[in-house]
């Protein structure tokens, strides 16, 4: 019997060092890197001074050509990331102020994430590997049912998240294999037109978003101008009561749903191609620069 329980401690041992070493081993490869995603861009990148930043979901990741700004000389970067939902922009814009950028403008997409509180967990899983190294991380997280596994037990994290922050996101990391996703000024471009024009909004309803507030007190703290946009969907959408009831809920977001509407400038409804986010990101650079914001 003793003999047994040897083995198991020792066993129990072997598996919480194994945990304890691989944990270390991953974090140190995830805060090494650089070129992977947005997320460790903002982390690693500090005294940044920008006059405009894109943020929100994918409906500014494709709709945002940051380029059309930086001709005119407007320093601008799109930092939309694709299933990101307000609080995972909150927690970015968080860690840009922690790390002193200077921000004269956010322009961020609220639309379709004011129809609920939720999050995304492909993108939280992409904070992980900072969650010991970065106490702003930490506060963020701090109230959700499972921070006390993800913080305190070794390796949890990484196992929880494999798909995004596994063997292969670490190996990539390690080896210094770049995405685009910091390419074009971080726009990606959709090539195809017009494949699944239809998108039924009728059971959506636009209600006050807690990460949305928290981004306002943010940029109101850090005198940021912040512009909130609802961003263009294809004529086939059944979108125009739940657009029109934002203004109802927050009068200050500017209303973009019908300002791109031919089909050739879809990819697919609910976001543009790359012709459909040039036109849209000139409409918006000329209200910027005429002052219609304000």
């Amino acid at each position: 019997m003793r003999k047994f329980v040897a083995f198991i401690g020792k066993l129990l041992f072997i598996t919480v060092l194994s945990a304890v070493v691989l944990d270390i081993a991953y974090t140190t490869v995830f805060l090494k890197s650089t070129q992977r995603n947005k997320i460790q861009h903002v982390l690693t990148a500090k005294d940044k001074n920008f006059d405009v930043l894109f943020m929100g979901s994918s409906r500014t990741q494709n709709h945002m050509v940051a380029k059309v700004f930086n001709d005119k000389g407007i320093k601008s970067f799109n930092f939309g990331m694709s299933g990101s939902k307000l609080d995972e922009t909150a927690l970015l814009l968080k860690l840009m102020l922690e790390n002193k950028y200077k921000i004269k403008n956010i322009i961020l997409d609220v639309d379709l994430n004011l129809n609920s509180n939720s999050y995304s967990d492909g993108v939280r899983a992409i904070y992980m590997p900072y969650l010991h190294t970065s106490k702003t991380i930490q506060q963020h997280y701090q109230k959700i049912p499972e921070y006390n596994k993800l913080f305190y037990i070794p390796f949890y994290r990484y196992i929880e998240n494999d798909a995004k922050i596994g063997f292969r996101e670490m190996f990539f990391s390690l080896v210094n294999k770049k995405t685009n996703a910091l390419n074009n000024d971080g726009f990606y471009a959709l090539r195809h037109d017009g494949k699944n024009m239809s998108y039924d909004l009728s059971e959506y309803s636009p209600k006050r978003n807690w990460a949305y507030e928290e981004i306002k007190m943010l940029c109101r703290k850090n005198n940021i101008n912040l512009i909130a946009i609802a961003t263009p969907m294809c004529q086939g959408s059944d979108s125009d009561a739940y657009f029109n009831r934002i203004h109802s809920v927050y009068p200050e977001v500017y209303n973009y749903e019908s300002k791109v509407t031919e089909d050739r400038y879809f990819s697919s409804c609910g976001h543009l191609n790359e012709k459909g986010a040039t036109v849209f990101t000139t409409i918006i650079l000329n209200d910027f620069i005429q002052h219609k914001f304000n």
